[in-house]
């Protein structure tokens, strides 16, 4: 959630922390700061509000370099503890102003520490548990004092460097999740970091080194990065990086080189980066769908550490997850149950393990996580993998935490998003759960190799079909210009148009923060329509009338009923069905398609009813209030 960025090097460090930033920016912040050692000082420097703020600040300085120095770090805030003021802003020194933290995450026992640590004479000047540790470490330093400025092989763990070893005596003592970076006036050789269910990740450089939240805050500068796994610290120095476990134990992490560079990042000619990764979508699934065949004609993973009679023995499925993504798992429910007839249960990750699972060796979780970080989804898989469930998850981002903790993993392959509401991410997760169901259903026999082949094939015939429906949406850009004033509206789908119903509804949440729901149409007499009145925009996504038998006919019905009622209907139909032309206020075509494939184009006029309305309201689409892209605290 919030962004981190390390550096170690010969460049500037205020450059390359600030440079790092507004790559993150993305991730949804309300302040930011940044550290840097230079000069035999510490510098620090934090704003409340956007990263321009603290530019802004830094601009003013009445020194010509304010920040000398090659070592630093840079943070932006999202608040937990504490409200988004300069005082709560990150970094946080401690009483000496040697040492300056930066953290991602929460700390579930600050209240205790932070007692232990007035009583003993520190002052603390914000409400944040992020400011405990730097006293931790002060106090830790103190007890075990080390030699100024000690260096050693970055090839091989240091356990005696001073720095290093307080972070992992303090990180023994700290509970919940947590990402920290580290540095130190005195030690201008190294940014020390650390890791508990919160990301981190390290870019290897020539002559220098980064740590970050995500490869992007460095990817203007090395492609080559490093996974820092759970519980682990990283002392990063210009000719390289060292880890070990919380007890000082060396280990080897894995290294890779990032397939996308900085340019992917950049918005390309459009005003925001949403309305760039719209366009992106045909791209984005073709992208996720290549290569998926073997030569045999069976569906590829992208890492799959279980064997075929173990998907074989599998008698029930779980899909967990947490918003959009929660929506693509319950698009999956429907291609799973009916391609693999193996009963399939689509589970809030938030709620998951709360409710006591009943999950054995014959379960199989799905976790779907855009991040592979998002907190709540890889809690409910830790939880699955401690009842000796297997673990497949849906991520689009390689070398996070919930691919490393699973036993298989596809990628979705959609390259960076940087908009904090999901557009081509959730096309690539619903286009991976409808791989995953077909994989089920060929390695479990249900379906032959050539039927599995050719649904494939029609998949992949599907980013084209993305790219038409695109291509005709100016009437919905139109008609959410014109309902920029609008109250309320409703999303109604079935079968599959019910998650997409939802997702319209979210993204309408999100972006133009105005009060959204999505329900089942045949929900409606159940309570639902007392919310109809005049004027009010009900927006139905309809099944294709080639379909369900009388499905089609029953949601004709339902927006028969709420047109009777005056809404103002808003009807998003596939091309050749005439049923619904004489009841829609609004109709827009889509192409046609296999009806487990609908959700493809049918969201898209949903994403793009959000966009226009936003920013025709004259809001930021690709930063909303209050939320954040990769969610990493419960």
């Amino acid at each position: 959630m919030c962004g981190i960025i390390g550096y170690v090097g010969d460049q500037s460090a205020l450059d390359v922390a600030l440079q790092g930033l507004r790559r993150l920016e993305y991730r949804g912040y309300d302040s930011s700061g940044i550290a840097v050692v230079g000069a035999g000082a510490l510098r620090t420097a934090r704003r409340a509000g956007k990263l321009a703020n603290l530019e802004k600040l830094l601009a003013e300085s009445p020194e010509t370099d304010p920040m000398p120095g090659t070592t630093g770090m840079g943070h932006t805030r999202w608040a937990t503890h504490g409200g988004p003021t300069d005082v709560n802003a990150h970094p946080h020194t401690d009483c000496t102003g040697a040492l300056a933290v930066i953290h991602n995450g929460i700390i579930e026992n600050f209240a205790l520490l932070r007692a232990e640590l007035e009583a003993g004479g520190h002052e603390l000047t914000s409400e944040t548990d992020t400011e405990v540790v730097a006293h931790l470490l002060e106090a830790e330093l103190a007890r075990v004092p080390g030699p100024v400025g000690v260096a050693g092989p970055a090839s091989s763990a240091d356990a005696s460097h001073p720095l290093t070893g307080a972070l992992r005596r303090v990180c023994r003592r700290l509970e919940g999740a947590f990402t920290l970076v580290v540095v130190h006036r005195d030690y201008p050789e190294v940014v020390v970091g650390a890791r508990r269910n919160s990301p981190l990740v390290v870019g290897l450089g020539e002559g220098e080194s980064f740590l970050a939240s995500d490869v992007s805050a460095f990817i203007a500068h090395t492609r080559e990065a490093m996974e820092i796994g759970q519980d682990q610290v990283v002392e990063a120095r210009r000719d390289g990086v060292a880890v070990t476990d919380f007890e000082g134990q060396p280990v080897d992490n894995r290294r890779y080189h990032v397939d996308w560079d900085a340019s992917a990042a950049e918005k390309g000619g459009y005003p925001y980066f949403m309305l760039k990764e719209i366009n992106e979508q045909p791209t984005a699934l073709a992208d996720t769908l290549r290569g998926r065949l073997s030569a045999d004609g069976a569906i590829v993973l992208d890492e799959e550490r279980l064997s075929a009679q173990d998907f074989r023995d599998v008698d029930k499925v779980f899909i967990v997850a947490c918003g959009t993504a929660y929506h693509a798992g319950l698009i999956a429910k429907y291609a799973v149950e009916h391609w693999t007839r193996l009963p399939c249960e689509v589970e809030m990750a938030s709620e998951f393990r709360y409710r006591d699972p009943v999950l054995d060796r014959s379960t199989l979780v799905i976790a779907i996580s855009q991040s592979g970080e998002t907190l709540d989804t890889l809690m409910a898989v830790k939880h699955a993998r401690e009842q000796k469930a297997r673990v497949l998850a849906i991520c689009n981002t390689n070398g996070s935490t919930i691919p490393r903790e699973s036993d298989a993993v596809l990628y979705t392959r959609c390259g960076p998003e940087v908009g904090v509401a999901s557009t081509k991410t959730f096309l690539g997760q619903v286009a991976a759960c409808l791989l995953v169901g077909l994989f089920l259903a060929q390695v479990r026999g249900v379906l032959y190799g050539d039927e599995v082949a050719a649904y494939v094939e029609r998949l992949q015939r599907m980013p084209e079909l993305v790219r038409r429906t695109l291509g005709r949406l100016e009437p919905i850009r139109e008609l959410a210009r014109e309902l920029a004033d609008a109250k309320a509206v409703l999303f109604l789908g079935r079968h599959v148009g019910y998650p997409v119903a939802l997702e319209g509804a979210l993204k309408l949440k999100e972006l133009a923060y105005m009060h959204a729901e999505g329900f089942p149409a045949g929900e409606l007499k159940h309570g639902p329509i007392a919310l109809i009145e005049p004027g009010l925009p009900v927006l139905v996504v309809v099944p294709s009338p080639r379909g369900r038998a009388n499905l089609h006919g029953k949601i004709v019905s339902n927006i028969q009923e709420v047109r009777a009622r005056g809404a103002r209907t808003i009807v998003i139909a596939e091309d050749g069905d005439l049923a619904v032309e004489p009841y829609a206020d609004h109709l827009i075509r889509v192409p046609e398609t296999t009806s487990l494939f609908a959700p493809l184009v049918t969201t898209l006029p949903l994403q793009v009813f959000a966009c226009e309305l936003a920013l025709a309201r004259g809001l930021d689409v690709d930063q909303p209030r209050n939320l954040a892209k990769s969610v990493t605290v419960e």
